[in-house]
This record gives structure tokens, C-alpha cells and sequence, in this order.
């Protein structure tokens, strides 16, 4: 059956309950944890040696649509019912948006520490004790807009720059691909300061704490934030119908040095699962999106 992920902003309170009740679950069965390992394992940067899946590589949206899948399936087998919202952070920008309430995602860290103190990933509650990647304390941490150096979140402009490039990716296919929708929505440039993140990136930027890093997904709303990216890929297909959905077709031979064996070409199977991104490349019969 093809299940319906919605704008958090349109939950009904049962909905929101029924979601953060299964995230707990998670958690309390240590499954959650997993997931937060699996990220931590798979960020491997430019500068680092291996293949690249996760970030700063053209299998940035296949590679996090498959984890989003695979989070979204131990959901559900805790409550059938349950699957994972999007955030679109171009219309929900403020602190005082519903998906910071004490019903869904709670609030901002307190200034002395940066800890989350409302909602149901508070620590004093007890239930989202942070284990993995942890620093500076076991408990959650947020620092919304950074006040020490203010950064705001994406802007439809912003956001429609990249979804206006009508080419999937571009060489050298990493961080600095000055060209190409990939990059662009994953938001790496050449810029400085504030200007350096851009869309994916700077949402993390703007909430801070644990959703900077490889330890990201500390955070519950980095589901969110990555259900808004998956649902932007499908806009830019609809958009742009005659370009090719993931490039590179094939992968960089031998004579590229640096690049061969670093990144996931259309065919050539993604860990940790072996998925290839010509599998991901849609999801009808799977679910949409409301």
C-alpha cells in the first residue's frame, strides 16, 4: 500500500503523537542508535580516502532516500501507521513554528548549554539520551539562527537557484562542483562565512547543536529536514523531464586518479545495502507525498 508522507504543518495531533511515540520506541530499543552509527560511518568527506555515498558526492539524494526508507520501515513496524513528515524550512521559518511545539519536535537549547529543554526529546524526561557521537554532554542540543554569528534559514530564492539548473551533477562530483542541482541543493560553494552553506547544509547550520556532523541524525528533525530534500528531487524531475535523473551514467575510470573508486555511478551498488541509484531514482508504489 502506498503511504502518505505530509507537510508537518498539516499534522493533526494524533499524527504528531503517534509519530514521536514511535521515534521513543525506537530509541528505548536502541534501533535509533543504529541509525545514527550508519550516518557517522557513511559521511566521508572529500578529503577523506574510500568511496563517498552520503555527502559531498552525486549519491547524496538516492543514498538518503534509501536511509530515509529503511528509518521509515522501523516506524512502522512499530505503528503501521506512521510515516516520516517534511519541514519545507522556505515557509516554516521561525522558532515559533508548530514543528518546534512540545507535540512534535520541541524547542531550541537553552543559551548557557545549548540543551533542549521542552518536548519529548528533552533529556530530563529521560527517554533521548544522546550515545552516539556524543560531546559536550548526553543530552540534546540546538542553537537556533547561532546568535553568536546569526545565519538564517534558505530562502525561495535561494532554494529556486537550485532547482533551476537543469543538470543532476557535474565533475569533479564533490563539495566544490560549482555546477549541477546536487551541489546546489546540498548547499557546499566556495563562499565564506555565512555564505558557504546553502540550502540542505544551512538548515543544519541554522538549528545546530547535534545536527551539525556526521552525528546529525541525534537530532529527530533531521528526518524532517531530509523528507523536504527528497520531496524537492521529485519537484526538479517534474521540472526538468528531458535531463537525466543521476549522473554520472558511468563511473570515473582510472585515468581520472582521484576520482575513480570515490563515488556511485547510475549502476554501481550503494552501502550499506547494495542498492544501485537507478533503483531510487522514483518511488511510485512506495509512497507520495501530501
Amino acid at each position: 500500500m502506498v503511504h502518505t508522507r505530509k507537510n508537518q504543518a498539516r499534522l493533526t495531533r494524533t499524527e504528531k503523537r503517534r509519530f514521536v511515540n514511535a521515534l521513543l520506541e525506537l530509541k528505548r530499543k536502541g534501533e535509533y542508535d543504529e541509525f545514527v552509527r550508519t550516518h557517522i560511518e557513511y559521511y566521508v568527506s572529500d578529503g577523506e580516502a574510500g568511496l563517498r555515498v552520503a555527502h559531498m558526492t552525486p549519491s547524496f539524494l538516492p543514498w538518503h532516500r534509501r536511509f530515509l526508507l529503511e528509518f521509515e520501515r522501523a516506524l512502522q513496524r512499530v505503528d503501521s501507521s506512521v510515516t516520516v513528515p517534511y519541514w519545507d524550512w522556505t515557509a516554516d521559518r521561525k522558532p515559533s513554528a508548530s514543528l518546534w511545539g512540545s507535540g512534535l519536535m520541541g524547542g531550541n537549547g537553552r543559551r548557557s548549554d545549548r540543551q533542549v529543554m521542552t518536548g519529548p526529546f528533552a533529556r530530563k524526561n529521560g527517554h533521548w539520551t544522546i550515545k552516539e557521537g556524543a560531546t559536550g554532554g548526553d543530552f540534546l542540543m540546538r542553537d537556533f539562527g547561532r546568535p553568536a554569528n546569526p545565519i538564517e534559514l534558505p530562502t525561495k530564492a535561494e532554494l529556486d537557484r537550485a532547482m533551476r539548473d537543469p543538470v543532476y551533477d557535474t565533475p569533479p562530483w564533490d563539495s566544490t562542483s560549482a555546477k549541477g542541482y546536487r551541489n546546489k541543493l546540498e548547499g557546499w560553494t566556495s563562499g565564506t562565512g555565512n555564505d558557504k552553506w546553502r540550502n540542505h547544509n544551512r538548515v543544519h547550520r541554522w538549528v545546530g547543536g547535534h545536527m551539525l556532523g556526521g552525528a546529525s541524525v541525534n537530532d529527530p528533525v533531521f528526518w524532517l529536514n531530509h523528507s523536504f530534500v527528497d520531496l524537492l528531487w521529485d519537484r526538479w524531475q517534474a521540472r526538468h523531464p528531458r535531463s537525466a535523473p543521476y549522473l554520472p551514467d558511468e563511473p570515473p575510470d582510472a585515468d581520472n586518479g582521484p576520482l575513480h573508486g570515490r563515488i556511485a555511478s547510475l549502476h554501481e551498488p550503494m552501502p550499506p545495502w547494495g542498492a544501485k541509484p537507478d533503483e531510487l531514482l522514483g518511488h511510485r508504489g512506495i509512497y507520495r507525498y501530501a
